[in-house]
């Protein structure tokens, strides 16, 4: 029976592990819950898992589900709150796995933690790598814990692995959709409007990642990540557009030989790969093969796409210049959203942002913290300097935000 602990519980991949949890009753058990600041959610998922430990963003809504829990008979849940709760989550001593889901910056004290106390970590959270991913990966070395990443893309370079040995390893090959301006000029872009831009070909997911994904920067966060769990340069890291978003990633050895995965386009499989490794155990996940027709292959434009440029300048260097490009990408695509900037401002933020920021090894997690509020303040100030934005892209309503 492995012990689980899931940090994002009311997000896609939180409720989504804990689907897989409910399809496997035998093998998990929900130890402890951070859940964020829905307090409905919050409430149905302790009353369903009853974990030891639930946290939630503030002491006020800490509070009224404290009370509704006991209103409803349940006395035994202990109701934690804020940054400390999240990190008592992580730690929890009964916890065996922690799966990291929190968007952003947010989860990076406690994936360190929970990384400190010797838990096995499965990571869903590009920001913990990009920011502080040299630290969390030498935390991990230091206490003979694995680091199993949950994002498709290194899912699936974390099974190919399993047919070589790292030395044996040419490059790493990422593969993106391309997003829905893939075909569109580069001179459109300064009308592209938040509809638009949240109009993704192939996946459903949050309001940034979506963004991302459209500017090629969620690929760039992955070039950074996987350099950091596999310990390679930037050079050995290459990306491809798949339109298909068939092949998730792909490994290309010394001798030429190059092993693919593919799957089904659902998060629960690489979730349950994470929480059951180094086994294998049957799921009803299928991959139609027979369906496989056509498979498209072409060169990113880091020119029409300049934020996958900005990514790689930033994992040659390493230190606060990662720090830097997550927190300028999360201030302008958030502006965007806003509608305070166009989609064309996004990268001209970030790029602006990184040549202010010197480089430099961060030696602690709260040298990372400062460095991404200074970052965070700089993209701001540019944010406001740029200003406007096309008229038709005001923020979406909250009937299309995604908790």
């Amino acid at each position: 029976m492995k012990r689980i602990a899931i940090l994002g519980s009311t997000g896609s991949i939180g409720r989504s592990t804990l689907s897989v949890v409910e399809a496997y009753p035998e093998r998990f058990q929900v130890i402890a819950l951070a859940a964020g600041r829905n307090v409905e959610a919050a409430f149905e998922q302790a009353r369903r898992w009853k974990p030891k430990l639930i946290s939630i963003s503030t002491a006020v809504d800490a509070e009224i589900l404290r009370s509704r829990l006991q209103t409803s008979g349940i006395k035994s849940i202990e109701v934690v709150h804020g940054p400390a709760g999240t990190v008592g989550v992580a730690t929890h001593p009964d916890v065996d796995f922690v799966v990291s889901a929190i968007v952003g910056v947010a989860g990076l004290k406690a994936t360190y933690e929970a990384v400190r106390a010797g838990k096995t970590v499965g990571l869903a959270n590009k920001e913990c790598l990009v920011a502080a991913g040299e630290l969390i990966t030498a935390e991990a070395r230091r206490q003979g814990k694995a680091l199993l990443p949950i994002d498709s893309e290194h899912n699936a370079v974390h099974q190919c692995l399993r047919g070589g040995r790292m030395e044996e390893v040419e490059r790493i090959w990422l593969t993106a959709s391309g997003g829905p301006f893939l075909y569109t000029p580069k001179s459109q872009f300064s009308s592209i409007t938040v509809a638009q831009a949240l109009n993704h070909p192939t996946w459903k997911m949050g309001q940034r990642i979506t963004i991302d994904s459209a500017t090629l920067m969620n690929k760039g966060f992955e070039v950074i990540e996987a350099c950091r769990l596999f310990n390679l340069p930037p050079s050995r890291v290459q990306v491809m557009v798949h339109p298909q978003s068939t092949i998730h990633s792909m490994v290309e050895f010394v001798d030429g030989s190059i092993l693919a995965q593919f799957s089904v386009t659902d998060m629960r499989l690489p979730i349950l790969y994470a929480l059951t490794y180094p086994d294998r155990i049957p799921s009803a996940m299928r991959f139609p093969v027979m369906d496989l027709r056509h498979l498209e292959f072409l060169p990113p434009d880091v020119e029409k796409f300049p934020c996958l440029g900005l990514a790689y300048e930033a994992a040659e260097a390493g230190g606060a210049k990662t720090v830097a490009l997550n927190a300028a990408d999360e201030v302008a695509v958030d502006a965007f959203l806003q509608g305070r900037i166009g989609f064309n401002h996004i990268p001209e933020v970030i790029r602006d942002v990184l040549s202010a920021t010197e480089a430099g090894k961060l030696e602690s997690i709260e040298q990372v913290l400062e460095a991404d509020s200074v970052a965070r303040e700089l993209a701001r100030e540019r944010v406001e300097r740029v200003g406007g934005g096309p008229e038709d892209s005001r923020p979406v309503s909250t009937a299309m935000r995604v908790e």
